[in-house]
């Protein structure tokens, strides 16, 4: 079971992310994360889909996906070079002046930052692929933990590998 990122230019039309998401769920397979986004052209949407399966599963949705009338194009990026990135917002109880540090110090070694500061509370945002981000949560004292968003995975192509029209 392998971990592919499908990326998918789609028609930025009501009910076309039910569609993609539905084709999913009637066959059985999981979605691992979801991220779509109007592109540079307003009329067509960029969809991010995780999901694991065998190649020859994975070869199943995207043909299933390419029948779909909303999707324009589609690529599997884990079949090359790509770049992925995740966005995490992370709300964390800092009562003592020694949590402060620690976490200050831990948001520091991650590359991340402080994004505000309240009385007994400290909000970080952290951008980087999946595996850096869960480390961080993983890094963090669980007792600390108040709060967890996560945007999803995004990825691009690397070079040359492009997905547009």
């Amino acid at each position: 079971m392998r971990r592919h990122i499908l990326s998918i230019l789609l028609e930025n039309e009501p009910g076309a992310l039910s569609r993609v998401a539905g084709l999913f769920s009637a066959r059985g397979y999981n979605i691992e994360s979801l991220t779509v986004a109007p592109t540079d052209d307003p009329s067509m949407s960029r969809m991010t889909v995780v999901t694991r399966g065998s190649d020859d599963i994975v070869e199943q949705i995207t043909k299933q996906l390419n029948k779909l009338v909303d999707v324009i194009k589609l690529i599997d990026l884990s079949e090359g070079p790509y770049i992925e990135r995740e966005l995490l917002l992370l709300k964390v109880k800092v009562a003592t002046t020694n949590q402060r540090e620690e976490v200050k110090r831990l948001v520091d070694i991650f590359r991340g930052q402080v994004i505000d500061v309240g009385d007994a509370t400290y909000t970080i945002e952290m951008t980087g692929s999946g595996d850096k981000i869960d480390a961080f949560v993983k890094a963090i004292e669980a007792s600390l933990i108040l709060e967890v968003v996560r945007s999803g995975v995004s990825g691009i192509g690397r070079g040359n590998k492009t997905l547009h029209l």
